[in-house]
């Protein structure tokens, strides 16, 4: 089938309402939260219907066999609260096993190796548990419906889907269920799935035990046993979500809020304080201001390639990495006119595919919520008759012992999915629910986002739909992507201060990320709400 690329020449209003919004990457999950808040629920519960729909409508980025993390904002108290719900490495899997069977370097990205202990379906019932105020079968009801009466998919979803059916899903055991005569659907095409209705149905029925023990469960060691992997049912009765203090940093009168390591949240923050040492020029697309973030976000990677691991088997120095003092340091090491690709990572102390939405209730409550399977489908490996792809997480550890970040049995591995919040540093008050899904872009379009709401007044979509850049690696030494709608001189200008380059058109665009954003008016409450125009979805609201 062919594909026509995107011309994103479109234009989109913001949403506005009173009474509640959803903003995510599909139609369908955005009206099924937003049923959910119609009825009563709250920003929690609208978050799991809407994940849980996504799984159904876009098992091209998200679902059951992957991760998930949420920030949840509470009005009555203005508190925030971090879910880490990211699973971790059998305990029977270790550096010199791999070594053992010649891994010595690296994995491929889809060996069973790389599947760690799915956390998503504990995140979203102790979500709701701490949070919700549904039941969660009446929060995975619009799921079920659209699983066992089938879709029509969405354009950009049917491109990525055949995408992954020919990187992971004909190749990998179980692939098959995933497809339609082995092939991927076709835009508008209706997709039913069975197999992940059941699954929903049985969490619905038994809550997250009935995932982590009985038949879901022998079916998803079954098959990774089955291709080589370790991992037993007792790494999966041993998992559980953590709540974790959330990380913050303030940029401009606004505190913007991430999820702690192992997440990616802390590269956000690291660049944020470094731009916040400079006076930005106020054209955001010239070559000076590109290059400040393009360099920032160049120092918060050489940061995080060290930092970020598992805090039970790593200690991070977080306050002392988010100090003005130490963004001092790093904003001394940029010159103005000339790009540094081999930025280091500083020393703080002495010694030392994804989808994303955003929900935000009629009472001020938030939920910024990230879900995800890692390089589209994961692995492709699909459980039989659970509807579902194993993630393939476990590609993000280091096979260095002596990196923070190394491999080791029952850890957690350095994690991109990260969601954002902020809030007004005057009074606390929520001022928007926002995240930007896709890899290592995200933390690189949290910066952006938030310069484009902050530094430039931009409402949710028109942030959004402004061209970005990408540090394509995540590295400090990242070739830079840059999104058509950056003028060619503009490009020419940073390729003359060093920066490798190279543009990106039509289907190209996905390397930029896709976001979501609802803000509230502190006095009005009005929200309003943007859905990146890279991807299928649209906020709603009433």
């Amino acid at each position: 089938m062919i594909f026509a690329e995107p011309s994103y020449h479109s234009r989109r209003s913001p949403v506005y309402a009173t009474r509640g919004m959803v903003a995510s990457s599909q139609p369908l999950a955005s009206q099924a939260g937003l049923s959910i808040l119609m009825a009563g629920g709250n920003a929690a519960d609208a978050a799991v219907a809407t994940a849980a729909v996504l799984n159904v409508t876009e098992p091209t980025s998200t679902g059951l066999g992957g991760d998930c993390f949420a920030l949840f904002y509470e009005a009555n108290t203005g508190g925030v609260t971090a879910l880490n719900g990211s699973g971790r490495a059998p305990a029977r899997l270790s550096l010199e096993l791999l070594r053992k069977q010649g891994f010595d370097s690296s994995l491929p990205p889809f060996h069973p190796h790389t599947i760690t202990v799915p956390g998503a379906a504990a995140g979203w019932c102790d979500l709701i548990q701490r949070h919700g105020t549904q039941p969660i079968g009446e929060v995975l009801a619009p799921a079920i419906r659209l699983a066992e009466e089938g879709f029509p998919v969405a354009p950009l979803t049917a491109y990525f889907w055949n995408r992954g059916a020919e990187r992971q899903l004909r190749t990998q055991p179980g692939g098959e269920q995933l497809l339609i005569n082995g092939r991927a659907p076709h835009a508008g095409e209706m997709f039913r799935n069975p197999g992940l209705a059941a699954t929903m149905r049985a969490i619905s029925e038994g809550g997250k035990e009935a995932y982590y023990q009985g038949a879901i469960a022998d079916r998803i060691i079954d098959v990774v046993q089955g291709v080589g992997g370790v991992m037993t049912l007792d790494d999966l009765a041993a998992h559980e979500s953590t709540w974790e203090e959330p990380i913050s940093a303030v940029y401009d009168g606004f505190r913007i809020w991430e999820c702690p390591p192992n997440g990616q949240g802390l590269a956000a923050l690291l660049a944020l304080n470094v731009l916040a040492q400079f006076e930005l020029p106020a054209n955001p697309l010239s070559a000076e201001r590109l290059h400040l973030v393009i360099e920032a976000l160049r120092i918060a990677f050489a940061d995080t390639a060290w930092y970020v691991a598992d805090p039970a088997f790593a200690t991070i120095p977080l306050e002392e990495l988010l100090s003005t003092f130490y963004a001092q340091k790093r904003a001394a090491l940029i010159d103005p006119q000339k790009a540094t690709l081999d930025q280091q990572r500083g020393q703080p102390v002495a010694g030392s595919d994804t989808v994303y939405f955003s929900v935000v209730d009629g009472d001020g409550n938030a939920c910024s919520f990230i879900n995800s399977n890692y390089m589209g489908f994961g692995t492709g490996i699909v459980p039989r008759g659970t509807g579902f792809s194993l993630q393939n997480r476990g590609h993000n550890f280091s096979l260095d012992p002596e990196h923070p970040n190394a491999l080791a049995p029952g850890k957690r591995p350095y994690h991109t999915i990260i969601p954002a919040l902020a809030t007004r540093e005057e009074d606390g008050s929520l001022y928007a629910s926002f995240g930007v899904m896709g890899g290592f872009m995200q933390p690189q379009g949290h910066v952006q986002v938030v310069l484009g709401m902050v530094a430039d007044g931009l409402n949710p979509q028109s942030a959004l739909d402004s061209p970005r850049i990408c540090l394509d690696a995540g590295t400090a030494g990242s070739t830079v992507l840059l999104e058509d709608g950056i003028p060619i001189e503009v490009m020419a200008r940073l390729a003359d201060m060093g920066h490798p380059v190279r543009p990106i058109v039509g289907h190209g665009r996905a390397s930029f990320g896709r976001g979501q954003i609802i803000t509230r008016d502190s006095q009005s409450g009005v929200l309003c709400g943007g859905s990146d125009p890279r991807a299928d979805g649209m906020a709603v609201g009433f």
